[in-house]
């Protein structure tokens, strides 16, 4: 499918070049779609560095490219401002200009990627979805990361690879969207180090998986998060696959990861369901705070892939009930503990006491852990997934753009608390 979409990226890409685009600018500081230029591609084009592109409502059936820095995409009404690749072109709006913005909008139908932000210039690549396992490790000297990205407010859904995807991006945001039926993941960062990236109060739902991180490492931060009803919750790894391997240093903390068992979703290709949070290889994480029920093979699973054993994650506070098994460590490295989980099963048995954070071992823990068996459905096609309600807009769509500079601020974790339930979060943003 996407060796289709490479052959067919070209006919939806963009509409005609434009004349200069001094000639054609509207006064001020802000560009119309379509009052001031019919495409979003041509009025992309013409922006300059700090303006903003404001778009109608509308379907647009073309992919986009912002390749200028510090420029703000953004919809009128994010729930009327549709961008549809009619599961036809590659990627719905990709954006290399640094400090750049996409919200209040909707992204569907496109069979790589709906946002996609990234320092990965060449465009065959970027039709390829950027990184993974059709596309060799990341050059990084040749493409260095983009610096700057914000998405806020976006709508992704039924899309073929990632919903909103910041891969060989840095200093960013991704919060208070929405993404479902996905057949990769609905929020995807990878290959980033340092990432300085805040993933916030985003519901992401119906996916093979909801948010995944791959070989992203370094002041990371997925945080207040509703995750639900994905085939697998929260993945954190580390592969050969990419650059920059092995993943260290997340926080994923506030979330609530719940009944990741949905068989109406896309099925992954390695065949995983049933898991709320999966840590394969990564290093140095903290997985604090977080509701993760209801997840049929395992709440919280450590295991080690092929190369890269998972080492120095520490699982605690976590409110881990109701699932198969409730904690699961898989892993040989004596480096990573568990404290105060309140679980009611553990694999290996007693691992708290084993495993416990900030207390002497007692022997060496067991690394034979098991999630409990789960019958995988199959899946459905990601285009055949239901369509969500309207999502929550931006409240004043008029108000001055703000280029994504300066991100992300100071974060603090401990402002996350567990949540009481699965409706207590993505808060309001």
């Amino acid at each position: 499918m996407l060796v289709v979409a490479v052959a067919l990226a070209a006919t939806g890409c963009s509409g005609p070049e434009t004349a200069s685009s001094d000639a054609r600018h509207p006064a001020g500081s802000v560009l119309r779609v379509p009052g001031d230029y019919p495409t979003v591609q041509e009025a992309a084009d013409a922006a300059r560095e700090g303006e903003t592109v404001l778009i109608g409502p509308g379907v647009y059936r073309e992919s986009v490219r912002v390749t200028k820095p510090r420029v703000v995409l953004r919809g009128t009404d994010r729930n009327k401002v549709v961008f549809d690749g009619g599961v036809r072109l590659a990627n719905g709006i990709t954006v290399t200009g640094a400090g750049s913005v996409v919200e209040n909008l909707t992204v569907r139908g496109y069979l790589a990627n709906g946002v996609l932000f990234t320092g990965v210039t060449d465009e065959r690549l970027q039709q390829r979805g950027a990184g993974g396992s059709a596309y060799d490790p990341l050059d990084t000297k040749r493409f260095p990361a983009l610096r700057g990205f914000r998405a806020s407010r976006v709508t992704a859904y039924d899309n073929g690879l990632y919903g909103i995807y910041a891969f060989d991006a840095r200093d960013g945001v991704i919060e208070g969207s929405y993404a479902s039926g996905h057949a990769d993941s609905g929020i995807y960062v990878g290959q980033c180090k340092p990432c300085d990236t805040v993933v916030r109060d985003n519901t992401v739902e119906r996916n093979a998986v909801g948010v995944e991180l791959t070989n992203a490492s370094d002041r990371l931060f997925v945080l207040g998060n509703r995750v639900a009803r994905n085939r697998v919750g929260i993945t954190v790894n580390s592969n050969d696959l990419e650059a920059l391997a092995p993943q260290r240093g997340a926080v994923i903390a506030g979330n609530a990861v719940v009944d990741n068992n949905a068989p109406d979703t896309p099925e992954q290709a390695d065949g995983g369901f049933g898991i709320g949070i999966g840590i394969g290889g990564g290093t140095g994480n903290r997985v604090q705070r977080n509701l993760v029920r209801g997840n049929r093979a395992a709440g919280v699973v450590v295991t080690d892939p092929p190369g890269h054993p998972a080492s120095g994650n520490r699982v605690e506070d976590n409110r881990a009930t109701g699932n198969g098994t409730d904690l699961v460590l898989a892993s040989a490295d004596p480096g990573n503990c568990f404290t105060g989980n309140r679980p009611a099963t553990q694999s290996p048995a007693s691992l708290e006491r084993l495993a416990g954070c900030g207390t002497p071992r007692r022997g060496e823990v067991p690394s034979e852990g098991r999630t409990t068996p789960v019958q995988v459905p199959p899946g459905i096609p990601f285009d055949e997934v239901p369509a969500p309600p309207a999502q929550p807009p931006l409240s004043d769509p008029g108000a001055p753009g703000r280029p994504a500079t300066g991100l992300p601020g100071a974060v603090d974790p401990a402002a996350y608390p567990l949540p009481e339930n699965a409706e207590a979060v993505p808060r309001a943003r």
